[in-house]
């Protein structure tokens, strides 16, 4: 176990190494210049496009606004949560710098996935609409190089098929396990069972249930747990500008050790802030775009805005208030009970507890409603991409091991799970961020066409006329 353990170690520092994060970097600079910082300008339209009553226009499974909190369903979780801290914890306050630095250039990249998944959609034998990397792999980069995108489709769907089984469901349900066990006293085999079945009662009625489901919890936790985090960011107020001076002054000055944090080189601010970032949005993995895939719209643009909501979102605000909270209370250079420093969900929760009493416990419910929906957004973009392998009539098995999976993985240990999971997750980025770039001439074209037709062309400042397309 330690041999193979230490294979996939290795695998997976190219995985998440350097070259793999430089890509994903380069991709998203090349897309947000290409688009001429669209992404940046539109937040305000997106949010506007979000909330549009009569937005759900054409043909798809979900409302798009169902279709954003089902991508963010499978974002917002463990990362916004444990690995903030873990960013913070090995790479000093400066981390999160860059975790907004790859998150601004990240919105484009999401974008761009929406919009193939969107242009490059099929219906499937039971006329439901799907799609995703695969597709606009097969379909789109198939145009031109049809060897290429036909098996670039497949490693994609290979990758997140079995993915899925690990960062999506047994790392979530583990996390949740262990979390209510240290606060409440659950034990894991109620926490396996229990999830189990909720898993089992919202994924067999397909992407439209896990939308409703997504479309309520999302929010509602969300709310919560950045309420509770305001209420201490309020109490800590004063420290606020202190924290964000650290933010920028360690993003390229090294921190020295000081109390339980060990200090931290600029390197180590850029990898890890770049690597929890990418982690926690999924920007350039490809994922979130088989939800997109699936939204009820007509125009790929206008759902391609929506999802770049998604790593806005994540990163800028979720992933920034549990920052500041970690570093306005203090909890970044507290020790534990070993004498060594906090890190991942502990720092996080004792950033809460310090502040604000009870705080441990928000967080302990937040990240097990987190997980959950975590484990219902990745089980339907792992059933897609097992569909995309077999058939439909197969998806009935997937289901059954999914919903086994959360029962089993709840009591055991989930290390090498982990690891082979991340690895995976990390090689879904390969295809996708190749397919991405040979497509990149086709989304600034529809890109230019959509706000050319709206009244307001890219290179315009004029602002947007409306919302209707």
């Amino acid at each position: 176990m330690d041999s193979l353990n230490s294979i996939i170690n290795s695998i997976n520092a190219f995985a998440w190494g350097p070259p793999m994060l430089g890509a994903l970097g380069v991709t998203g600079v090349l897309l947000t210049v290409g688009l001429l910082f669209m992404p940046w300008r539109k937040v305000g339209y997106g949010f506007r496009l979000l909330f549009d009553k009569g937005g759900a226009v054409g043909e798809g499974e979900v409302k798009p606004f169902n279709a954003l909190m089902t991508a963010l369903s499978a974002t917002v979780g463990t990362g916004n949560i444990a690995g903030v801290a873990t960013a913070i914890a090995l790479g000093g306050p400066g981390a999160i710098f860059y975790m907004w630095l790859i998150a601004l250039f990240g919105m484009a990249t999401k974008y761009a996935e929406a919009v193939c998944a969107v242009t490059y959609r099929e219906v499937d034998a039971t006329g439901k609409y799907v799609g995703g990397p695969m597709y606009y792999l097969r379909n789109g980069v198939g145009e031109f190089a049809p060897e290429l995108g036909k098996w670039l489709g497949i490693a994609f769907a290979i990758f997140g098929a079995v993915a899925a089984f690990g960062i999506g469901n047994a790392v979530q349900v583990n996390s949740m396990a262990s979390a209510l066990i240290n606060s409440f006293g659950v034990p894991t085999w109620v926490t396996g069972v229990v999830v189990a079945v909720l898993v089992g009662i919202v994924i067999i009625g397909g992407i439209r249930r896990i939308g409703e489901v997504a479309g309520k919890l999302v929010p509602a936790m969300i709310v919560l747990y950045m309420g509770a985090a305001l209420v201490i960011l309020a109490i800590n107020i004063t420290a606020i500008p202190d924290a964000i001076g650290m933010i920028f002054t360690y993003a390229f000055t090294p921190a020295a050790a000081t109390g339980g944090f060990a200090g931290a080189a600029v390197a180590a601010a850029i990898r890890f802030g770049v690597a929890r970032g990418v982690f926690s949005n999924e920007s350039g993995l490809g994922s979130a775009a088989i939800a997109h895939a699936a939204a009820q719209t007509n125009s790929p643009v206008r759902q391609g805005v929506i999802a770049m909501l998604g790593t806005f979102i994540d990163t800028l605000v979720v992933c920034t208030i549990t920052a500041l909270v970690i570093l306005t209370s203090g909890a970044w250079v507290m020790t534990g009970e070993d004498g060594a420093g906090l890190t991942g969900a502990v720092l996080t929760s004792t950033g809460f507890e310090v502040s604000l009493a009870g705080g441990q416990y928000i967080v302990t419910i937040a990240l097990a409603v987190f997980a959950f929906t975590t484990i219902l957004g990745w089980s339907y973009y792992g059933e897609r991409c097992w569909q995309y392998l077999f058939t439909e009539k197969s998806l009935i098995f997937y289901r059954g091991l999914w919903v086994l999976a959360a029962l089993a993985f709840a009591n055991v240990k989930v290390d090498l799970v982990w690891n082979l999971s991340d690895t995976l997750n990390g090689l879904m980025a390969i295809p996708n961020l190749i397919g991405l770039l040979l497509l990149a001439p086709m989304v600034f074209k529809v890109t230019r066409d959509y706000f050319e037709d709206i009244g307001t062309p890219l290179g315009s400042p004029r602002p947007s006329k409306g919302i209707s397309s």
